[in-house]
């Protein structure tokens, strides 16, 4: 009787311990089901009417307006949004008086990538005031290039035009650029004579 009431009580302990590993096993599971449904992807922070201003070594490099910017970082990949559109400055060290100028009707940038894009009547004017208008752009800061594959006009300080009607992909700094299927109107005096 007693090897009976010993054999009882250890599998009544295995018992109970197979179900206390299987409650707390389903209690993981349905907090990992929780988890994965929770929706993550709201902003952590809200700037309305967003003034910023980026330097560096002291040097004002961006400056950035928006009626409303709202920052994702509580997902896999984290993005900044403006989608009430945005005004930027950005300063060259070689021109630091002349900034060129950016604006669109919206645009995102993720912060992973170093990857911005910008939507809907997109203006880019250099600060050798060429102003090119386009309806999407994309920028690369890793790369260091500029794209689109939408029609691109250009318009060049001394009236020039250029029409790129399959987009164009060039350096951030535009100092190269190349434009697909383009045409248009450019100045006799800026292609330069054969041998120079």
């Amino acid at each position: 009787m007693n090897v009976f009431r010993t054999i009882k009580i250890k599998n009544i302990a295995a018992f109970l311990g197979c179900a206390i590993f299987f409650a707390l096993t389903s209690c993981e599971e349905d907090l990992a089901k929780i988890n994965k449904n929770k929706n993550t992807n709201f902003p952590s922070q809200i700037i309305n009417n967003a003034n910023i201003v980026q330097r560096d070594s002291g040097m004002i490099k961006l400056r950035a307006t928006a009626p409303l910017i709202e920052k994702y970082e509580y997902i896999d990949s984290p993005y900044i949004v403006a989608r009430k559109g945005i005004n930027i400055l950005f300063y060259d060290k070689k021109k630091p008086d002349a900034p060129g100028k950016i604006s669109a009707k919206f645009a995102k940038f993720n912060e992973k990538k170093k990857f911005y894009e910008a939507k809907g009547n997109v203006k880019i004017i250099s600060n050798e005031n060429q102003m090119f208008a386009m309806q999407s752009v994309y920028w690369d800061q890793v790369k260091k290039t500029i794209s689109t594959k939408d029609t691109v006009y250009v318009t060049d300080k001394d009236g020039s035009t250029l029409v790129g009607a399959n987009g164009m992909i060039a350096k951030d700094d535009f100092s190269e650029y190349t434009f697909y299927n383009n045409s248009g109107d450019i100045n006799a005096q800026k292609i330069p004579e054969k041998g120079q």
